[in-house]
């Protein structure tokens, strides 16, 4: 079974069994695991069990939710990550291994090809700040914020694209599209609910903008 590891200034004081599928953390009482500290939120973020893997998701956070000293709004969790809020550390330990599954075999082999190689995503559609964006970071943002790496647009006048529509995360592996906005982010057509593995040559489309990932020998 998965656990938390709750550490303040390097000193371990507390950890927790991760029982159940969905687990809230937060300052307020009716978290799953509460912080009492006033730089946390009353509702910090969320751990999650699904397809076979573990995953955190920022609640919209005051202070934000890092993985590995990444900022993250979603992100796939693996064996010994550190998730810092504020001035706590949260060491996530799961001995299984477990990872998110892939739909395929096709796409489990395409993700070990491009572990060998870097990812790129190539702009084929709307109007953003450059034509292409390396993906060299842990995890790279689609999205309107300005914390986004990828800059998007909405599909229409009136319709303006969410904060943050996805996340690339760069793994041993390979590549993998998790969906922040859940149905927003489509890939090859088919609109993405959780994460999916990527491999070379899928389109991205997040509202008016078309991506495509390239993989490229490392320069």
């Amino acid at each position: 079974m998965a656990k938390l590891l709750l550490k303040f200034n390097a000193a371990v004081i507390r950890e927790f069994l991760i029982d159940k599928e969905r687990l809230s953390v937060g300052r307020m009482n009716d978290n799953d695991l509460v912080i009492d500290h006033p730089l946390i939120s009353g509702h910090h973020c969320r751990i999650c069990f699904q397809g076979g893997g573990y995953s955190i998701e920022d609640l919209e956070s005051t202070n934000g939710t890092y993985v590995n000293d990444q900022f993250i709004k979603k992100s796939d969790l693996r064996h010994n990550d550190v998730i810092s809020l504020a001035r706590h550390t949260l060491i996530f330990l799961d001995e299984t291994g477990r990872a998110l599954k892939t739909t395929t075999s096709e796409a489990s082999g395409a993700a070990a090809a491009a572990c060998e190689k870097e990812g790129w995503l190539r702009v084929l559609k709307g109007a953003v700040a450059f034509k292409e964006y390396p993906l060299k970071a842990l995890s790279t943002y689609i999205g309107r914020s300005d914390r986004a790496q990828v800059p998007i647009r909405g599909s229409g006048f009136f319709k303006s694209a969410p904060e943050v529509a996805a996340s690339v995360h760069r793994k041993s592996d390979g590549y993998i599209l998790v969906a922040v906005a859940e149905g927003y982010p489509v890939v090859n057509g088919q609109k993405v609910v959780g994460s999916i593995p990527l491999k070379e040559g899928d389109i991205i489309d997040c509202g008016s903008t078309t991506l495509q990932l390239e993989l490229r020998d490392p320069s």
